[in-house]
């Protein structure tokens, strides 16, 4: 699953720790729930049977099934994010392998990635009929396109883009098409090598020639990167 007991931070103390856990227990069982059966089947009573507690424990962490998915989401977003910036490499010579590695995040190239892109599409799907759970899983900001805008605009600014980039369009393009991606990949519509293909394709567009790629960092090809993990 996206986080393991024992990854997430814990309060101080055999107390503390002790309602951590049980808290994380919870919390992912709705993340197994979510990735298996849907975001529709995570009722409490299901989700105490999974943990292995009571419903009374769940209802005690969390006030209501509102409150204890809007935590899940939070939290899976967090350990995302720290799991993500331990696997990208940042090196703002190479913007090429930057956004190669950020857009891989979206690719289930791992039981990790699989899981956690199961449990943001359940949410997804019940944000359409859940508007108090759409306000939180959809906020008004988009942060990843802003950071990836950000990645292009410095390199263009650098001269290392196709000129007249409109680096905003860019990203949000980026992002959608590595979403939709990921989503074929799992639904088995197209390999993995496909999707990266067609990421490396758009990449290739944004930087002609080379351009953007650290000469001195040797490029994998897609095949043997899926290869070797």
């Amino acid at each position: 699953m996206p986080v393991r007991a024992g990854e997430a931070a814990r309060p101080a103390g055999a107390a503390g720790g002790a309602a951590a856990d049980k808290r994380l227990r919870i919390i992912e069982a709705v993340w197994r729930i979510a990735a298996e059966r849907g975001l529709h089947a995570a009722s409490m009573r299901e989700v105490a049977a999974e943990a292995g507690v009571s419903v009374r424990a769940v209802q005690y962490h969390f006030a209501d099934k509102h409150r204890l998915l809007v935590e899940a989401l939070q939290l899976l977003h967090e350990e995302n994010e720290r799991i993500a910036r331990s696997r990208i490499r940042f090196d703002p010579a190479d913007p090429r392998g930057l956004l190669r590695g950020v857009l891989d995040e979206f690719l289930p190239l791992d039981a990790q990635r699989a899981a956690a892109l199961r449990v943001f599409a359940a949410y997804y799907a019940r944000s359409l009929t859940d508007p108090a759970l759409a306000r939180v899983f959809l906020p008004g900001d988009h942060p990843l396109e802003d950071m990836v805008a950000g990645i292009l605009a410095s390199a263009r600014d650098a001269g290392r883009t196709a000129p007249g980039l409109d680096v905003r369009l860019e990203a949000d393009l980026l992002v959608a098409a590595a979403v939709g991606l990921g989503g074929d990949v799992l639904h088995g519509q197209r390999s993995l090598a496909q999707a990266r293909q067609a990421l490396e394709y758009r990449l290739g567009t944004l930087f002609p020639s080379g351009l953007g790629e650290n000469p001195a960092r040797p490029r994998e090809d897609p095949e043997t990167r899926e290869a070797s993990r």
